[in-house]
Formats: structure tokens, sequence, C-alpha cells
């Protein structure tokens, strides 16, 4: 009998992948959080194509997320990103990664509950902080008291980011870490066998 050949990659995930079927891992959270740098990396190991909804938003208008804030204010911009969001989560499964107040929204929270699973990455604020203000282009932390935003923004989405189906702390470590205890917490939320990611990960 022939030796194997090396796995490539999502096929050491086969079982999750089959579990998945066609709904999109879906990653929630305050900006700053890293859910494009993770999602990325989840998306590879997965061998799944990765999504950043503010980057669809930005090809489909045309114009960066702080100019359609400025332009049309918060409330059309959210009605923008729900209609880019229910557009993506048809093309399933794939690693989509969503705005700060995406997940606020009742209807795109809807559609994430059925077209995907939700992973929340839970941030303390001090890690927040720190990775926002190496940002200009952060809308909604204009102030003179960003920390203050931060902290209200934190009272009234963490709830809210409760309900996703997977939460998932992150810290300042790196981020094939973080992405590797995802996907650990993924065969977790579908009772599976856990994956043997995270010896890699941190090897």
């Amino acid at each position: 009998m022939n030796a194997l050949p090396a796995n490539p990659p999502g096929e050491s995930h086969a079982a999750l992948l089959d579990r998945l079927g066609n709904r999109s891992v879906v990653f929630v959270g305050l900006m700053g959080a890293g859910k494009t740098a993770v999602g990325r990396k989840v998306a590879a190991m997965l061998a799944l194509p990765f999504i950043d909804s503010d980057q669809e938003i930005e090809s489909v208008s045309r114009m960066t997320v702080p100019e359609l804030f400025e332009r049309y204010g918060e409330t059309e911009f959210r009605a923008l990103e729900q209609r880019v969001i229910l557009r993506v989560l048809e093309n399933g499964p794939q690693v989509l990664s969503t705005g700060g107040g995406a997940f606020m929204n009742a209807q795109t929270r809807e559609a994430i509950t059925s077209h995907g699973v939700s992973v929340w990455l839970k941030a303390e604020i001090d890690l927040l902080m720190e990775r926002v203000s190496k940002k200009q282009n952060r809308p909604l932390l204009k102030s003179s008291d960003p920390r203050a935003v931060l902290e209200r923004l934190m009272a009234e989405r963490y709830p809210i980011y409760a309900e996703a189906n997977v939460t998932v702390p992150t810290r300042d470590d790196r981020k094939e870490v973080i992405a590797a205890e995802v996907v650990e917490a993924l065969y977790g939320h579908f009772g599976l066998p856990a994956a043997t990611t995270l010896g890699e990960a941190r090897s």
C-alpha cells in the first residue's frame, strides 16, 4: 500500500467542513479584536475563501468606510452593510469578517444565524485601545476620549455579541494561535473530537 500524500490544507478538517456545509464562519466583535487577521488564518487552515465585509462595502460603493460614514451617516452605512453581508452569505462555505456594528443589526444577525456559524473574538479594553490607537480610520472613535467611546461600545455590544455560537477570548498572542483556538472551538460547537491544530500553532 502506497504512503498517502501529506494532507492538503483543509483535508485534515474534513469532518468540520462536512458539518459546516454551505454555511460561513462569521467573525463578529469590536474593532481591533483581530477579526480580519485571525479570519484570514482560519480560512487558510480550512482551505476556504476569506471575505472582509468592510472591503466588500468599499469595492461596491467605491468609497472608504470613513468616507461613507461622513457622507451618509451611520444609519445609511448600516443599511448598505446589511445588504452586502446578506449577499455574501449566499456564497458559503467561506470565512467572513464583519464590521463591529454589523451583528448589532437584527436582520443581519438573523441572516448570520441562518447561513453561518458566528464566532465572537472577545477582547479586553486595553488590547483594543492599543490596536485601534495605531489606526486613524475608525469613524466611531473620532472623539477626544476614544477609551470612553470603546467602553460605551463594549457595554452596548458585548451582551449582543454573547449571542454568537462560539466565543473565543483573544489577547496579545500570535494570530496563528488564536486561529487554532477558533478552529478548536468550531469542533466543539459541532460536537466533534478536537483537532490537533493547537500544538501545530504553538510549536
